[in-house]
C-alpha cells in the first residue's frame, strides 16, 4: 500500500543515532543521505531527513508511525534501544488490550518528538 514514509528531523546526527538503533532491532540498516537516512525493505522505506522545503520540522499532532516486530522480545529490545539513544517513553512494552488480537507493543518519541510504535503478536494468544 505504501512506497515509503518520511519523518522530518531538525537534527540529522541525533535522528540517525536513534533510528539506527531502533531499526537495527527490527533487522534494518540505514543508508545515509545528504539530508538524513533511509531504511529500506523489499516493500518500502522509512526516510528520516530534514524537510525538503528548508523549513523547520514540526511534529504532526495525532500521527503515529507503526512498525512490525517478530515477537515480544524484539519489541522489548526496540523500546530499550530507543530509550538508550535519545528517545522518550510514550508507552512501555506490554499487551495492548484495545489492539486487534491484543498485540504486544510499545511506543516512543524520537529526538524530534515524532511518535512511533512497534507491535508483535500477543505472546499469550
Amino acid at each position: 500500500m505504501f512506497t515509503h514514509s518520511f519523518l522530518g528531523t531538525n537534527d540529522v546526527p541525533a535522528s540517525r543515532k536513534f533510528y539506527d538503533a531502533v531499526m537495527a532491532t527490527l533487522g534494518y540498516t540505514g543508508a545515509p543521505l545528504p539530508h538524513g537516512t533511509a531504511y529500506a525493505s523489499p516493500t518500502g522505506a522509512l526516510i528520516v531527513a530534514t524537510p525538503r522545503d528548508g523549513e523547520e520540522h514540526t511534529v504532526s499532532n495525532g500521527h503515529t508511525l507503526g512498525f512490525k516486530a517478530k515477537d515480544a522480545a524484539t519489541v522489548d529490545a526496540w523500546h530499550a534501544a530507543g530509550l538508550a539513544n535519545g528517545g522518550t517513553d510514550e508507552g512501555a512494552p506490554g499487551v495492548r488490550e484495545q489492539s486487534p488480537g491484543k498485540q504486544y507493543g510499545a511506543y516512543l518519541r524520537d529526538p524530534d518528538g515524532n511518535k512511533i510504535c512497534v507491535f508483535a503478536p500477543n505472546p499469550n494468544a
